[in-house]
């Protein structure tokens, strides 16, 4: 996995590697097998993805550990999960139903907002499928590829249209698609023009279309729902970490060394953006009254009121690195990353500190 460009800091994709004891491809990790440990210090550990069911927040982090909060932030309480690898991004398309995706190729589901959770998938059924799609002699030469190298290869990102429709996204083009809620799974790698197999990082809709971010300047666009992936002109070659849309429609895609650029026409021209600083960044959302804000590896909040043309930089003064970022139901912040979940204000009180 040395290919994959670390989202975070140095040390976030260390969580994400191998375990030892997957000696050989026939080997099952018994972290793909163990249920995660409820333990209190689950409140203390790495968490990298945090994600909004409703007015309940739920965070996603290394070792299985899936945290819920219904108090805005303010206590947090661990459920049980059926694996014990670390969890790197998780979605909801509704209070009740959602899907957190992480490394050894691990898909888990939840249908009651995050209070119990299922595996869908996982590397060595991720790689079956692909053996299983395979027609070209060079298509099949890969999937034997995937299937001896093991489930070593993480899943980074998702997007459901709703609560049947999805994507995964992963490390080296991995990409699978499904249309029962996750019940099956399609191998969607010959959809998508990555020829080099970069990693792909971040998927997101926008006006009917929907994008895709990764390593080495990947950005595809598809026009049909994901029927096709098609590359877009990249005006950058170092990597994207996500992307972010504007209530209008507008896109801001960020990355490397604090690189952002902005679209108002569906990714056919980009504006780069001055983003104050050159530091990684790693997350963002829109707020409920329209506003972008990323965040950085500084724990810095980079905010924008017109739709990701301009932003502010407002510094960090914990020095915290940041994986991901949520808005509460009252307002405020909640951030996640090495250090745990921290608590902010609601913006307008954040931003006159």
């Amino acid at each position: 996995m040395n290919k994959i460009i670390r989202i975070l800091a140095a040390c976030i994709w260390v969580l994400l590697a191998m375990p030892a004891a997957l000696a050989v491809p026939s080997d099952i990790p018994e972290v793909l097998t163990q249920p995660s440990i409820v333990t209190p210090k689950a409140l203390k550990a790495v968490m990298l993805a945090i994600a909004n069911a409703g007015p309940r927040l739920v965070a996603v982090g290394e070792r299985g550990i899936i945290l819920l909060s219904d108090d805005d932030g303010k206590t947090w309480r661990q459920v049980a999960t059926p694996v014990q690898v670390s969890l790197v991004a998780v979605r909801f398309v509704n209070a009740h139903t959602g899907w957190a995706v992480g490394s050894l190729g691990v898909v888990l589901h939840t249908s009651d907002g995050g209070e119990t959770w299922s595996k869908q998938l996982d590397g060595i059924q991720a790689a079956a499928i692909v053996a299983q799609a395979a027609v070209t002699p060079e298509q099949q030469t890969a999937a034997k590829r995937l299937v001896n190298d093991g489930p070593d290869k993480p899943f980074l990102d998702l997007y459901f249209k709703d609560d049947l429709n999805g994507y995964i996204i992963g490390a080296y083009n991995l990409i699978f698609r499904t249309t029962d809620g996750g019940k099956s799974w399609q191998a969607w790698q010959q959809h998508v023009k990555n020829p080099r197999g970069w990693d792909l990082y971040g998927i997101r809709p926008d006006g009917g279309e929907l994008f895709i971010v990764g390593e080495q300047g990947t950005l595809l666009r598809s026009h049909d729902d994901g029927a096709t992936f098609e590359p877009v002109a990249s005006p950058y070659k170092g990597s994207y970490f996500g992307l972010v849309v504007s209530k209008d429609g507008q896109l801001v895609i960020f990355g490397l060394r604090g690189n952002a650029f902005w679209s108002g026409d569906l990714g056919h021209s980009w504006k780069k953006i001055d983003t104050g600083s050159t530091v990684t960044i790693s997350a963002g959302i829109r707020l409920t009254d329209g506003t972008l804000v990323l965040v950085n590896e500084a724990g810095d909040l980079l905010i924008s009121h017109d739709d990701g043309r301009h932003f502010q930089l407002q510094s960090g003064k914990e020095n915290l690195p940041v994986a991901g970022i949520a808005e509460a139901n009252d307002g405020s912040l909640i951030v996640v990353g090495l250090r745990g979940i921290k608590h902010l204000a609601p913006l307008a009180a954040v931003t006159k500190q």
